[in-house]
């Protein structure tokens, strides 16, 4: 959850060249209708996931509670700590993008029909694609053993399986295509879709940053980690 909304705020990048013999225009546009279609329904089935993936995080906690209540308790402050912490937020996207796995693999598998004459478009569809696969087949960590583990060793060692983990998800990086690239192939009634979709957007990325924050919060204090 934390920093991982930077999956659905838009970047600005360069348009390319078309090659020659791309697409034509009518190609552009059935692509571009195509995918603000798949978008949209990809935010509404992430903000239906909310409800389902909370309840799940807040049965976790009991889970940790019960099984290794402040088990990293006295653990330093420092950067190695934070890799622990990081681990934390992975065991929160597990729970959260796997809450919306079967939109995502719908989303996917539509996005990678799809292609442009500007091969940039192409090529960040199916990476944000891709990325959100990833995300939502990520595998929730043994926080316990893993903690326990840190612990044992005096707080001196991150275990293995944390690490791999950790540097697994830091290569998951995506975003969806940004909306003054599409512009140019837009029908006209794409255009309401597309402010639908945005102020979806807005309005799971702010429930990301607050509640994202609150459930790595607790997650954290029932494990006794430092942020």
């Amino acid at each position: 959850m934390l920093g991982r909304s930077t999956i659905i705020i838009t970047a600005v990048l360069a348009l390319g060249v078309a090659p020659a013999g791309a697409l034509g225009s009518s190609g552009n546009a059935a692509a571009t209708h195509a995918y603000i279609e798949a978008n949209f329904k990809l935010s509404r089935a992430a903000e239906a996931s909310v409800a389902p993936a909370q309840a799940k995080i807040v049965a976790l906690d009991a889970q940790l509670g019960r099984e290794c209540p402040k088990a990293g308790e006295g653990g330093p402050e420092d950067e190695e700590s934070q890799k622990i912490a990081y681990e934390v937020s992975s065991a929160l996207w597990s729970v959260s993008y796997g809450a919306g796995s079967g939109s995502i693999r719908a989303f996917a598998k539509t996005v990678s029909s799809l292609s442009w004459s500007n091969p940039t478009l192409t090529r960040i569809a199916r990476h944000y694609a891709k990325t959100l696969e990833g995300l939502a087949a990520l595998p929730l960590p043994n926080l316990c053993g893993n903690v326990r583990e840190w612990t044992a060793s005096g707080f001196h060692t991150i275990p293995a399986a944390t690490l791999q983990l950790d540097e697994h998800v830091e290569a998951l990086e995506g975003h969806t295509i940004p909306a003054k690239l599409l512009a140019p192939y837009e029908r006209p009634s794409d255009r309401s879709i597309v402010a639908q979709t945005a102020r979806l957007e807005t309005k799971l990325e702010r429930t990301e940053t607050v509640v994202g924050f609150n459930d790595w919060d607790m997650l954290l204090e029932t494990l006794g980690l430092n942020q």
